[in-house]
């Protein structure tokens, strides 16, 4: 029995990429069909792979198996090639429904309320924009903010006080509590 052994690859090496190109288009190609099923997808993806396995032939090491490190290059391009199709889709649902109109947080039917977030510390109106408009969590604002946790929820309290104190007059029954945050008067 003849034992055939393939000629090891050297990085950098135009006429050994050639080489590695012939040897393992078609299994490389028949992967990205598996994945993609979509041929014309794959044959695109291939051409990729192929393109990013050159410009990076000179940092291939020799002591991991070629193949493997080709294939990892073609399922990450195959990935990428999956999601921007998918990113592609929602573009046209949207492009076709027409882009869902945001409610600005800004837009408020009371006008007191926006003056009296303006008027608060900028700390304190990021807390309470962070919590009650976009509904982070106070560990999620601290992270944020670079602050701690309990930084948060005295900057909320010192919030809600003081739009209490200042905005009581607004109160609908059942929505604040009189005296149940303290004030920092």
């Amino acid at each position: 029995m003849e034992v055939v052994r393939q000629r090891e690859y050297r990085p950098g090496s135009a006429e050994d990429f050639d080489r590695l190109y012939a040897e393992t288009y078609r299994r490389l190609l028949g992967t990205l069909i598996a994945v993609l099923r979509d041929r014309a997808a794959a044959e695109d993806c291939a051409q990729e792979t192929y393109l990013r396995a050159f410009q990076a032939w000179a940092r291939w090491r020799p002591d991991a198996p070629v193949e493997a490190w080709l294939h990892r290059i073609a399922i990450n391009v195959a990935v990428s090639h999956r999601r921007r199709e998918r990113l592609r889709e929602a573009g046209e649902v949207i492009r076709r429904l027409g882009v869902p109109a945001a409610p600005d947080p800004t837009e408020t039917s009371t006008p007191e309320l926006l003056r009296e977030l303006r008027a608060l510390p900028p700390k304190q109106a990021a807390a309470l924009v962070l919590r009650h408009v976009h509904g982070y969590t106070n560990r999620e604002i601290a992270h944020a903010l670079g602050v701690p946790e309990r930084t948060v929820a005295s900057r909320l309290a010192a919030a809600r006080a003081r739009l209490q104190d200042r905005l009581g007059w607004m109160r609908v029954p059942g929505t604040w509590i009189p005296g149940s945050v303290a004030s920092d008067k």
